[in-house]
């Protein structure tokens, strides 16, 4: 999975999505002016190829949301986790209205898959988790992100739980470096938890790996290992799934080799896509590389993640069902109205 340039393809763009390696396209803040313009660039990507690509966010609420004007501003997870505290009834509900709406509005613009949602703990101690989280406890973040992915179904859209095996409990940034948690593993059932009850009740269509090393378990970092994809994800807890290994330019992963080494090391070790993104020579250079790779069953599984019922823009934004929700959500988290300006 690759991102684009900017607001339209290019003649380059058009060149790489045509591989046969390139699986999908993640979009950026970079990629959005307005409705109109997105639905415009999606659309030219899933034209590219057939079966279409598929066309992917990060898009959870709070300060990780892509899109904003034009679009319902999500409350972050940890809000919906502090609701949770006084009233666990409002709390899933206000998780269920805000997979549904997110889901929901990018489903009108064509959008497959959110990245989405984020199951780590708050264990109070990583400042790139933080706010993301839902809670410290791991019955509440299972509870809640079950709530978030039911919206999200009913919205037309499968859910990606991130960051498996737990990013919670580490300082480091993976974007910056590579994180080190030196718990050992009876210490991480809690961060698994979730995932256990997601997978146990088939709610979950993709997980995303995260790049930590969790050194009293495993010398590799997660993302490229084999006992966590294969022994523990796909082995102990069941998933048949697909599993992403998370954007291979962050700065966690230089240690393993070029780009190209990491990607194939990635897809060895049990990752059905990887991600390559805002290095366009990386990129090509991977996507040459693999251009003779192929995991049919990869291929089946990332092929259930295409989304579903497209709606209309202004059908939805004209529902009640839409509307209600929209309302229900500022009023029950002060959460700022939606910018209809773009």
């Amino acid at each position: 999975m690759l991102d684009v340039e900017g607001l339209a393809l290019t003649p380059a763009d058009r060149d790489l999505l045509r591989e046969p390696a390139v699986g999908g396209v993640i979009l950026f803040t970079r990629n959005y002016e307005s409705p109109a313009q997105l639905a415009d660039l999606v659309a030219a990507i899933r034209a590219v190829r057939n079966p279409p690509l598929l066309v992917a966010v990060d898009h959870e609420g709070g300060r990780v949301q892509r899109f904003c004007d034009g679009f319902t501003l999500l409350p972050s997870m940890r809000r919906i986790g502090r609701q949770f505290d006084s009233d666990s009834d409002t709390a899933r509900s206000l998780a269920k209205m805000t997979g549904w709406v997110a889901a929901s509005e990018l489903r009108a613009m064509g959008i497959d898959l959110a990245f989405a949602p984020c199951v780590d703990l708050d264990w109070g101690i990583s400042e790139i988790i933080g706010d993301r989280a839902f809670h410290r406890k791991p019955d509440v973040v299972a509870d809640l992100a079950s709530a978030y992915v039911r919206g999200m179904r009913e919205g037309g859209m499968a859910a990606v739980a991130k960051h498996f095996p737990g990013h919670g409990a580490v300082v480091a940034d993976s974007h910056e470096q590579l994180p080190v948690d030196r718990r050992g593993f009876g210490e991480l059932l809690d961060d698994m938890r979730p995932y256990e009850k997601l997978i146990g009740n088939r709610q979950v269509a993709a997980i995303m790996l995260a790049h930590i090393v969790f050194s009293e378990v495993d010398e590799i970092p997660a993302s490229l290992s084999p006992y966590w994809i294969q022994s523990q994800l796909r082995g102990q807890l069941g998933f048949d799934g697909a599993v992403f290994c998370d954007d291979l330019s962050m700065k966690a992963t230089r240690a393993y080799g070029s780009m190209p080494e990491r990607a194939r090391r990635a897809l060895d070790a049990g990752c059905d896509m990887v991600l390559v993104c805002n290095d366009r020579p990386a990129a090509r250079s991977t996507v040459e590389a693999l251009r003779n790779f192929s995991n049919p069953l990869s291929l089946v599984r990332l092929a259930r993640l295409h989304g579903t019922g497209q709606m209309v823009r202004e059908s939805l934004l004209a529902s009640d069902e839409w509307q209600l929700s929209v309302e229900r959500l500022q009023r029950g988290l002060d959460v700022p109205a939606l910018k209809l300006d773009a």
